[in-house]
């Protein structure tokens, strides 16, 4: 006999996505943008949209693909010239070594993110977040049907192997790893990831490594997760990763990433999962796309672009003891306002209200929900230490943000007297 599920008098409100809430990103831009519209000018460190954008030959290249008519259908998995620059771009760069059969372009890397989730997904099974994570990856783990489980992070937000292990239980099928993070900016080396990886094998996880900030690193060197096992055959990968053009190449708005199956067994699947979902990506978009791959230096410029960001905007916010030290990578920083004696939602809405500058709480990157046996949310809970995190997006115009920056340490001064 088949499990009866309650339903409400109302339709579709018994649904797992209706249990969800709005993360703690899109409810500070809808706080900024209401500002905006009372008349107020607000400095947006809220949000990842950098101040430069794409070189002009992309514009140029998606302009020539409607005018030429390239313009129909593409293969589900996208355009065979647009794969074939991504493994080369891999092969380059130390990523993954893979065929252009196991890339699949996608409509911006978030879409990926939730196609491989849905691929991967298993009827019970556990994914393992860190505790401080991005709120989409949550969003999408509930909604591909897994359970979410968080693994521990030390005082320096990186994960320890062992405490990895621990969190995980008989029904953990997958290990999500960020780096360099969102929200906190850290980068992981090539030994720990090592550990994480051996963990995964030995256990018999997926792992699912998202890369969209692999080109802003400043301290160290970025390490793909999965050029740890390029001397693997292929038939034995474990390592999915997805790539965003919004980061590297600042195409925010043409929404176009990649993912990279680590073996064919999960490409036939989600060659399925993309088939119901998009049928193909934008052919425009994928045409600027191959453009923006062969626009060698273009990442590189954005990085410095980014980097004399965080050494001088972000340099005030350590001295004041507001930060621990500047973040080694990715577009933010995880402040602490502990001291001001504020909540940092209160903390977040009085900035705004005061002084015009929009960050975000940092509670809501470390949500924990409680589930139903059928998936949905019952219960939202919060750890006490995620209470004094606020959120900074460093990527902005730098005069914009270092005003950002100035105004907040007045703020945080005010509350202290």
């Amino acid at each position: 006999m088949s499990a009866h599920i309650p339903v409400t008098e109302e339709p579709g409100l018994s649904s797992v996505a209706a249990t969800i809430p709005s993360s703690c990103l899109h409810d500070i831009f809808r706080a900024a943008d209401r500002a905006e519209r009372a008349g107020t000018e607000v400095i947006k460190l809220h949000v990842g949209e950098p101040y430069f954008g794409p070189p002009p030959a992309v514009a140029e290249a998606l302009v020539d693909a409607v005018r030429g008519g390239r313009t129909s259908y593409t293969e589900v998995e996208g355009l065979l010239a647009l794969r074939e620059a991504v493994v080369h771009k891999l092969a380059v760069t130390g990523g993954a070594d893979t065929d252009p059969s196991r890339v699949f372009i996608t409509p911006g890397s978030c879409q990926g993110l939730s196609a491989l989730l849905h691929t991967l997904a298993e009827p019970g099974a556990e994914i393992l977040l860190p505790e401080l994570h991005w709120p989409v990856h949550l969003q999408q783990a509930l909604l591909a049907g897994f359970r979410p489980v968080f693994y521990p992070l030390d005082e320096h937000f990186r994960p320890d192997p062992e405490g990895v292990r621990a969190a995980a239980s008989p029904r953990t099928r997958v290990l999500l790893v960020n780096s360099p993070a969102n929200p906190t900016g850290v980068v992981l080396d090539a030994a720990l990831l090592g550990e994480l990886y051996g963990v995964a094998r030995q256990e018999g996880w997926q792992i699912i490594s998202d890369e969209a900030y692999e080109h802003y690193v400043y301290d160290g060197a970025h390490v793909a997760l999965a050029s740890l096992e390029r001397e693997v055959p292929p038939a034995d990968r474990i390592v999915h990763s997805t790539y965003s053009f919004s980061k590297s190449m600042a195409m925010t708005g043409y929404r176009l990433g990649y993912v990279v199956a680590a073996n064919e067994r999960t490409a036939k699947a989600l060659r399925v999962v993309q088939e119901a979902s998009i049928i193909g990506p934008s052919a425009p978009v994928q045409h600027a796309g191959v453009t923006a791959l062969g626009l060698t230096g273009a990442a590189d410029t954005h990085r410095k672009l980014v980097r004399h960001n965080r050494d001088t905007a972000l340099a005030p916010l350590v001295e004041a003891g507001l930060l621990r030290g500047l973040p080694a990578g990715g577009w933010y920083a995880m402040a602490d306002i502990g001291r001001t004696g504020l909540d940092a939602e209160t903390f977040t809405e009085r900035l705004l209200s005061t002084h015009q500058v929009a960050v975000v709480a940092g509670a809501g990157f470390a949500m924990r929900p409680g589930l139903d046996e059928f998936g949905r949310i019952t219960s939202t809970a919060f750890p006490p230490w995620s209470r004094s995190l606020i959120r900074i997006a460093f990527c902005v115009d730098p005069e914009a943000l270092s005003t950002g920056v100035a105004r907040l340490l007045d703020f945080v001064r005010d509350m202290e007297r």
